[in-house]
Formats: structure tokens, C-alpha cells, sequence
């Protein structure tokens, strides 16, 4: 019997669940793959149905080779995918194999900007401005924006490439995009309020007409109060509607308290975006996992755009390091440079601490900076906190034991020594780190996870035979444990 087009897409999601295993990549699951539906199957074609045109061009640039995998598991090698797309009430198609050039941040931006905004309420219909002040005069507010935190100093990586895209598409053409809201969210120390700024900033910077005000959450609760004791709440909600521009940061200590508050930014809320007025919001958690918020306010969060800010990757890491030295005017050599960077991975905040105690440490102690120096601080730095053993991590510790460069584990050499460490890091990657066997096997050189299960069992294998590969795994581990 001929399976139905829902049991395909139920066995693709378990297989996309599955190459997706790991607490990082379950928030990756549900904000792409759970909004899908399977809408038919004729000929071994699936039509799936996504949100939005930037919704499928996201699936189509990151996770086309999944997609197509799941799908060809399931249905067989002449498996095809088709998208349908629901766009202001219209739908188009677009088979799987259309492709779409990566041309560059600007051209993400630009064919950002251009998507078309949904006004409609979580009912399909249009709600009306209840706010409206005729004869209202522009007004010239401080915008509170830090002039630090820029988009020019906001480095972009893999953690945070779609938010940085939506920031210069917001930037250009603000409470136009279909990025409205904006809500950018993620843990501590991940860059979150500095690219909040930074939207603020540039859009100042190219429309100097805007009204931007920044406030964190804590803040206006306050102002709220102080409001409602002055008796001047009416004023309060008017000034706010007043603005283009406004940036609420940490919406998350509202959680469980300031139902009013709560009220009130409701109704700032639908005023300003009816009127094609940017928001911009950050909070620890996705809007899925606010807790302690009003539903209502929860759901218009879910209306434009919420992009996750992760750790950044090793190379991001470096990135950073690079320009917060060239901004201070200190040098730096990259063996030191490396070393901080595969060492402190939690989060940008400790990244750059962790650069400061050691400038700080050379400047107070007279000592040349060197890698010695580095390895002591960077090891009474992390001794305090448990350090996230990562595949970059792993492939450090491997290439430099056996003194080979590490990127010929991304290579496709079948050089014995390569292919002993590539298997080795395999190997130290699935029994250290919760990444599943795909991923492992994508940062290994691009190989299937069935390469990475016989990397595994090779070098399980080894170690019972081979003396010489058993001692090697035995000093890796303890060098792992340091």
C-alpha cells in the first residue's frame, strides 16, 4: 500500500530529528522543520507548505541536503520536493531543485527588506490603531543607544548570520520588512543588546528623521509606575506611540509580574505596528519558552522574525578576538590568538575577559605576552566554570598531537596519518559530545554518519589490537581531562 504524503513527512522529520540530535539543534528543529506541512504526494513529488518566501530560501541555502536526504530515504532516489508558499494570501511552488546563489551579506539584506509584512492578527483579520492624536507634533527623544555597540564592531559567524541579515535589512528600511517584530534571542554574554544598539544606530545614521529609543525592560516598568503614580499613564503611552524605532531589551523580567505593564505595551505594541513602526525585542528565550507572559503578547512576537543568537564557533571566536586587538592597538600572535579561542567557548562576554585578565596580566607583571603566559591564565580562567569539550575542540587536541595542520581533517586526503586522526576525532567526537553522527561526520571532512559509526568502530577495534593506537588514545583522553 502506497504510504500516505503525512506517514512521508512524519518518517523525514524522524530523520531530520535525528541528524538534528543535541540540545543546540532542537531549537533549530522547531523554529524550521515543526512550522512544515505536507500538504499532497503524486508521483513521488512531496509539496510541502512553508510560512514564508524567506522562510523557504533559509531551508533551501542551509538545509536542501537534509531535506533531500530525508526524502530520498523515504521515497527512494526519484524522490522530488516541491515548496508551497503562503505569501500574502497567494501561493506559489518551487520544486527542489531550484537553486539560490549565495551572493553576499548585502544582496541577503536587500532581498530581505523587499518581503512584504503580514498586518493580520492571529485571526486573519487587520486590527484597527486605537490610539490616534491628530495634529501631534514631532518631538526629538534620546535615543539612549550606546555609540560602542555598532554593526561595523558586531562580528558576524555562523551563530548569528541570521540576525545580522535581518539587522541590515531592518536598518534600511525599518517597519517595512517582514521583520517586525525583531526579536533576537539567546543566553548571556551572546551579543544581543549589541545588535539591538547597532540597529538603533544605523538606522539614525540613514534616516535621521527616525525617532529610536532603547530601554531595557526593567526601565520601563519603572517609568510605567512612576506613570501611574504621577497620574500621567496617558502621556507615558502616548510619548512611546510616538516613536519609530523602539528597542525593548530583556523582555523577560516582566515574566510572572507587571500585568498592567504588560497591558499597556500591548497596546503600544499594535499602535506602532500599524503603523509600519519598528520593534525590536531580546530576551533569554525563545517565544515559545516565555514563561510568565501574557499569551496575547507572546503570539505578536511570533509575528515577525525570531532569530537565535548561539556561542559562536571557533573561527567567529577568532574573529572577535582579531578585532577587539586591532581596536585597542595591541598585537597579538595568532598561536596566542588560537589558544584563548579553542579554550574559552562559552560565550563573547568571557571570550573578551578572558583577552583583558591577560593584557591585564602582562601590563601589571612586565611579561611578554607568550603562549606560556596565555596557558596559565587561560587555565585559572576556565577552572572556575566546566568547559564545553567541542568537534573544533577535539580536532585541535588531535591535529596538534600528531603535529599535522588542522585542516587536512577537512580534506580529502587518504594519507594514513590523516585518515588515523580524522577517525580519532570521530571517534572522541561521538563519545564527548552530545552532536549527532551527521554533524560529526560534516565537520570531519563531509562524510555520512555510516563513515563516522566505522571511523568509531575502527578505532575501537584498534585499541584492542594495535598497542601503539591504544597508548595514543589513552594520552589523548588525559589531555582532554587537563
Amino acid at each position: 500500500m502506497e504510504k500516505s504524503y503525512q506517514k512521508v513527512w512524519e518518517e523525514c522529520l524522524s530523520f531530520i530529528k535525528d541528524n538534528l540530535a543535541g540540545k543546540e539543534n532542537e531549537k533549530v528543529f522547531s523554529t524550521w522543520f515543526e512550522p512544515i506541512v505536507p500538504v499532497q504526494l503524486e508521483d513521488k513529488t512531496l509539496t510541502i507548505r512553508v510560512p514564508s518566501q524567506f522562510f523557504y530560501e533559509w531551508l533551501e541555502q542551509n538545509y536542501a541536503d537534509l531535506l533531500k536526504g530525508a526524502l530520498r530515504l523515504t521515497l527512494g532516489s526519484q524522490a522530488r520536493l516541491q515548496y508551497s508558499i503562503l505569501m500574502d494570501t497567494s501561493i506559489s511552488e518551487s520544486p527542489i531543485t531550484t537553486q539560490i546563489p549565495s551572493t553576499g551579506r548585502q544582496a541577503t539584506a536587500n532581498r530581505l527588506k523587499e518581503m512584504p509584512r503580514n498586518l493580520n492578527n492571529d485571526n486573519g483579520r487587520k486590527f484597527l490603531n486605537p490610539y490616534i492624536f491628530p495634529g501631534t507634533q514631532p518631538i526629538r527623544v534620546d535615543s539612549r543607544l550606546s555609540s560602542s555597540y555598532t554593526l561595523d564592531n558586531y562580528v558576524e559567524g555562523k551563530c548569528n548570520q541570521l540576525a545580522y541579515a535581518a539587522a541590515y535589512a531592518i536598518a534600511e528600511n525599518p517597519g517595512k520588512t517582514a521583520f517586525n517584530p525583531l526579536m533576537l534571542y539567546g543566553g548571556v554574554g551572546l551579543g544581543k543588546t549589541h545588535l539591538a544598539n547597532a540597529i538603533g544606530l544605523k538606522v539614525k545614521e540613514m534616516h535621521s528623521e527616525k525617532q529610536v529609543l532603547y530601554v531595557t525592560s526593567e526601565q520601563f516598568l519603572q517609568q510605567y509606575a512612576d506613570a501611574g503614580r504621577d497620574g500621567t499613564t496617558s502621556d507615558f503611552i502616548h510619548f512611546y506611540e510616538m516613536i519609530d524605532v523602539l528597542i525593548v531589551d530583556d523582555i523577560q523580567f516582566w515574566a510572572n509580574k507587571a500585568s498592567r505593564t504588560q497591558e499597556a505595551f500591548f497596546h503600544i505594541f499594535n499602535t506602532l505596528y500599524q503603523a509600519n513602526k519598528q520593534l525590536i525585542i531580546t530576551s533569554d528565550k525563545a517565544p515559545s519558552e516565555l514563561q510568565g507572559l501574557e499569551s496575547r503578547l507572546v503570539s505578536r512576537f511570533k509575528w515577525g522574525l525570531a532569530a537565535e543568537l548561539s556561542a559562536p564557533d571557533v573561527e567567529t571566536r577568532m574573529k572577535i578576538l582579531r578585532q577587539k586587538l586591532a581596536n585597542d592597538g595591541v598585537e597579538m600572535s595568532d598561536d596566542v590568538i588560537e589558544y584563548i579561542a579553542y579554550n574559552i567557548n562559552t560565550n563573547v562576554r568571557e571570550l573578551e575577559g578572558a583577552l583583558i585578565s591577560l593584557m591585564a596580566q602582562s601590563s601589571l607583571n612586565h611579561r611578554e605576552i607568550t603562549l606560556d603566559l596565555t596557558r596559565q591564565m587561560v587555565d585559572k580562567f576556565v577552572k572556575s566554570t566546566n568547559r564545553e569539550v567541542t568537534i573544533e575542540y577535539i580536532q585541535k587536541v588531535v591535529c596538534d598531537y600528531f603535529n599535522i595542520p588542522i585542516d587536512s581533517i577537512q580534506s580529502h586526503t587518504r594519507k594514513r596519518e590523516i585518515v588515523q586522526a580524522r577517525q580519532l576525532t570521530m571517534y572522541f567526537a561521538k563519545k564527548m559530545t552530545k552532536s549527532s553522527l551527521a554533524i560529526i561526520g560534516l565537520q570531519c571532512g563531509n562524510k555520512d554518519h555510516a563513515t563516522v559509526l566505522h571511523a568509531c568502530k575502527t578505532v575501537a577495534n584498534l585499541a584492542e589490537t594495535d598497542k601503539q593506537f591504544r597508548y595514543w588514545i589513552e594520552d589523548l583522553e588525559k589531555r582532554f581531562k587537563e
